[in-house]
């Protein structure tokens, strides 16, 4: 039986209404919402990574196993599995500099892929319990951030660890200068420590005050940004450990420890693009740290419960685009609001 008209005239202006409060909301807060977004899982995604131009993407969903996505044509290319009859799940992936490789790993294991052929290079044991991973400039070696209070540089294409990078508690991020001559380790002995990868030898330590969740490097490996919980998020120099200064965070997402959960810099060093578990991408202009756009995620269903935390960030050739990766299984793209005349 039909609703009643006075019913469905009701619904109607109540759902009008949450999407006009949405867009005043986005309106109030400076957000834009983005211009594109494409649906890469159905549920969500365990993990999420683009490539430095942000053409690729390679995810591991809740459900449906790995895979690899071609953006610029929206097309799923590749399925990528651990086991050929079953979904893998996938917690952590990475990409090389040059983009002709790919990480995947699950809970014991590491594969290295070819992104244009989909073929599986390489499969080994996990030295230990992977909580992130960076993978080397031509796919020759892999960083790991462990869960045994260590970091690993593994000889991805022949097996074995080249160095054991030592830390006081679990390495909870990591990541490699695009040349991979550097190495930058996040730690819960709060810590972010930079490293020669031709050594193993620690090069400088920045000491936070709380677990240290996020760390980056720029392209050339001469800025880091290496974020604290309940601490700062602060962009220094490689070279002699000099702070730039600090990401500004207002005082409840401190208390709340919401820090960010994605970054990225520009190649020419004069932008950072970050995300945070609540929505929202912003991009700063360095080095004065000055905020000048941000976005917000949508929800996957605005009326119910449930966010799109950011799992990875990346830049555009087109110098006006962004894009994002969330954890509800989208990949959006974000344009810059045009200026005025």
């Amino acid at each position: 039986m039909p609703a009643p008209l006075s019913r469905v005239t009701s619904n109607r202006a109540s759902t009008l209404a949450l999407l006009l409060f949405c867009s005043l909301l986005c309106a109030c807060n400076g957000a834009q919402s983005p211009s594109e977004s494409l649906e890469v899982a159905t549920v969500g995604l365990h993990a999420g990574t683009l490539d430095a131009t942000g053409k690729r993407a390679v995810v591991g969903s809740l459900y449906q196993g790995g895979s690899f996505w071609q953006l610029d044509s929206r097309a799923r290319k590749f399925n990528w599995n651990h086991s050929r009859d079953e979904f893998t799940t996938i917690i952590h992936t990475a990409f090389a500099s040059n983009s002709d490789y790919a990480l995947t790993a699950d809970a014991s294991a590491l594969v290295l892929w070819n992104t244009r052929t989909g073929e599986a290079l390489r499969y080994w044991s996990a030295p230990g319990e992977i909580l992130d991973a960076a993978l080397g400039p031509m796919g020759n070696i892999a960083l790991l951030g462990l869960s045994d209070h260590t970091a690993v540089l593994f000889d991805i294409q022949r097996g074995g660890i080249l160095y054991r990078l030592p830390s006081d508690n679990r390495v909870r991020s990591v990541d490699l200068s695009r040349n991979g001559r550097m190495a930058i380790t996040g730690s819960e002995d709060a810590t972010a420590t930079l490293w020669d990868t031709s050594t193993g030898k620690p090069l400088r330590k920045i000491k936070h005050n709380d677990d240290v969740q996020l760390v980056r490097l720029s392209p050339d490996g001469n800025l880091a940004l290496s974020v604290s919980k309940y601490d700062k998020a602060l962009i220094w120099q490689t070279r002699d450990g000099k702070a730039l200064g600090e990401l500004p965070l207002n005082a409840e997402h401190l208390k709340r420890g919401m820090m960010f959960s994605a970054a990225r810099f520009s190649d020419d060093n004069t932008k950072l693009l970050t995300g945070r578990p609540d929505q929202m991408v912003q991009l700063w202009r360095l080095p004065d740290l000055v905020e000048v756009e941000r976005w917000r995620l949508p929800k996957r269903k605005r009326w119910k419960p449930g966010g799109a935390a950011v799992l990875d960030v990346s830049f555009d050739a087109q110098v006006s685009r962004f894009h994002a990766i969330a954890s509800n299984g989208f990949i959006h793209t974000l344009a810059s609001a045009p200026t005025a005349p």
